[in-house]
């Protein structure tokens, strides 16, 4: 029974095991029989994933109320062309297991996913696509914006001012507007076929409890200022990178952003292959994901030719990013392959500098 050296051992265990989950102590494998080293290894390398494996949940708002109000929306077409593609974000299946597996991958230097054999992270490019509302040249969300007066919400919706200041309220430390009475004020519009007034108030519901979601059957104020501008990509962006980097730094829990949006995104990269779609093996997500190849990704899609690309602002060598409740910088050098351009060197780390604040804590 052959047995392996120092060098036989590492060469080994970079070719079985390419896991990113911390330094393995090889000296008690040297001169190990292969059998044993191979069983000692994955014992191992399944204890320093056991250690490394933090607990995440998503924030995920029942939307059959929603769903239920869509029967209301009298132009689909139209409606897509003036909001975007919001419908198909109310009836996405989401696998939970591969979002929260997808969030193991987080890493919190360069701020986007990063497997074995390639990195990956949302762009904001592909979110204006997948949500279908293009990026304004137009100050965005910056939370330093006046809150609305019941005035200007009740304008806004096409509703009586007074019931607007009968249910402003305030939850969780920010004012804002029950979803169930929004819901109501919604079917009563839809039922009476009046399609600007139902348009409005269900479209802010989406924004509330969708694109947007902060605490359950609520719509925060911060989430009517940003229906107010229609400019919604840069602070989706930042809600996400913003949640996954907060909850990585926390070792765990819910993460807060729009998760079909996020999960939309991500399947749109990975392999279209029936194999890989059937899984006949009942693989689990983790391993199915940390099988993966560069060569198996869904790099590119064509609807980004002639799309500008914003891989910079300002001063800045990357491009900063503000969300509901918090600042964070991304790195699109890193996604040029997902742009459709090559990457031709490996990234100088100056220009990956992390930028992450927290409002009202790093402020």
């Amino acid at each position: 029974m052959c047995s392996f050296e120092e060098s036989d051992v590492r060469t080994l265990i970079g070719y079985l095991f390419p896991v990113p989950f911390g330094e393995l102590d090889i000296k008690p494998f040297i001169g190990t029989p292969f059998p044993i080293l191979l069983y000692s290894v994955e014992l191992d390398i399944w204890k320093d994933k056991k250690r490394h494996t933090k607990k995440y949940s998503f924030r995920q708002p029942d939307l059959k109320e929603l769903r239920n109000l869509t029967s209301y929306v009298l132009d689909p077409l139209g409606f897509k062309a003036r909001y975007g593609k919001l419908l198909p974000l109310l009836t996405t299946q989401v696998d939970e297991g591969l979002m929260s597996t997808l969030a193991q991958f987080y890493d919190p230097l360069y701020h986007c996913f990063t497997f074995p054999d390639f990195q990956l992270l949302p762009t904001l490019e592909e979110y204006a696509h997948l949500v279908g509302i293009p990026i304004l040249d137009l100050l965005s969300f910056s939370g330093l914006e006046s809150i609305p007066i019941s005035q200007e919400i009740a304008d806004m919706l096409h509703i009586d001012e007074s019931l607007v200041k009968a249910h402003m309220t305030t939850k969780g430390g920010i004012q804002g507007l029950p979803s169930d009475f929004l819901i109501a004020q919604a079917t009563v519009y839809g039922k009476a076929m009046s399609e600007d007034a139902f348009e409005a108030i269900f479209v802010l519901l989406i924004y509330g409890l969708v694109l947007f979601p902060n605490i359950d059957k609520f719509v925060d104020v911060n989430a009517i200022r940003i229906f107010s501008a229609l400019n919604p990509v840069l602070t989706l962006l930042g809600d996400t990178y913003f949640s996954l980097h907060l909850r990585n730094a926390k070792g765990g829990s819910a993460i807060v952003c729009c998760l079909p949006l996020l999960y939309k995104w991500f399947i749109s990269h990975l392999p279209q292959t029936v194999a890989f779609k059937e899984n006949k093996g009942c693989l689990r997500w983790s391993t199915r994901l940390m099988s993966l190849t560069n060569d198996d990704i869904s790099w590119y899609d064509r609807v980004y030719d002639g799309v500008q690309i914003i891989d910079s602002c300002g001063e800045f060598s990357n491009v900063p990013l503000l969300g509901t409740c918090g600042g964070i910088s991304y790195n699109p050098v890193l996604a040029r392959r997902q742009l459709g351009f090559p990457l031709k060197d490996k990234p100088h780390n100056i220009l990956l500098e992390g930028v992450f604040f927290q409002e009202g804590k790093d402020l």
